[in-house]
């Protein structure tokens, strides 16, 4: 279940992105508690950037997960379809090759990237087959995919009180730090509508990945999934 199954045309998302841009980082990471920094290394460990590499970044942001793919001696393109973020990114870091790009449709040449990573936006894509299939179609043959996205906690009784915490905590920390606490809402609502790990797995091969492999983290509140193109 998609963007779509929410009631949010993209353009409602895609400004959704642009009114919490300037404070989203910062939101993020109290809600994680700090789970995020953790995370994004785990992203780029999976991913495992080379030097010279082309990586592509998709739902970029501000630019912060893009940072140690760079720090690690890759060109990197961060991309974003909200041009909020992306402008909250390029004033910080003007050096980069922020992109505005929309995930299914990818303004990029066939065989381009050697390798495409999305942390934490899959979900907020109306298609996210076809999205898997143009990062798929940027790769270049034996190229890798790293998707970084909420999941299910393998834990039964652990899952009740995630789920409890998504609809009814999350909304009320976010709107000390955040600036729109009702985005946050939509963000869990779309936490809670997205397939599970088994189900995310099957959806990268149907968009031609190959060798899909994933790795639970916090105990399936996120899930690594991994694939190659042959």
């Amino acid at each position: 279940m998609n963007r779509a199954s929410l009631d949010k045309r993209p353009s409602d998302v895609a400004r959704m992105f642009d009114d919490v841009a300037a404070r989203y980082d910062i939101t993020n990471d109290v809600m994680s508690m700090g789970q995020d920094r953790r995370w994004r290394k785990q992203v780029v460990d999976a991913v495992a950037p080379k030097r010279g590499e082309l990586i592509l970044d998709i739902a970029a942001g501000t630019g912060t997960s893009s940072e140690p793919f760079e720090a690690a001696g890759a060109q990197v393109v961060p991309a974003d379809f909200s041009l909020g973020m992306l402008r909250v990114g390029k004033k910080r870091r003007a050096d980069m090759a922020f992109t505005a790009a929309d995930a299914m449709n990818l303004p990029f040449p066939d065989n381009t990237f050697d390798a495409v990573t999305m942390s934490f936006g899959l979900r907020n894509v109306e298609n996210s087959v076809k999205a898997l299939a143009e990062f798929h179609r940027v790769t270049k043959p034996g190229g890798r995919v790293l998707i970084c996205e909420f999941s299910t906690p393998t834990n039964p009784v652990f899952r009740k009180v995630y789920s409890e915490y998504l609809m009814g905590a999350l909304p009320r920390i976010a709107k000390p730090v955040g600036s729109n606490a009702e985005s946050y809402v939509y963000l869990a609502e779309s936490i809670q509508a997205w397939p599970d790990q088994a189900g995310m797995g099957a959806q990268l091969q149907q968009a031609g990945w190959s060798d899909v492999e994933w790795k639970n983290l916090a105990g399936g509140i996120v899930a690594l999934h991994r694939g190659t193109k042959a």
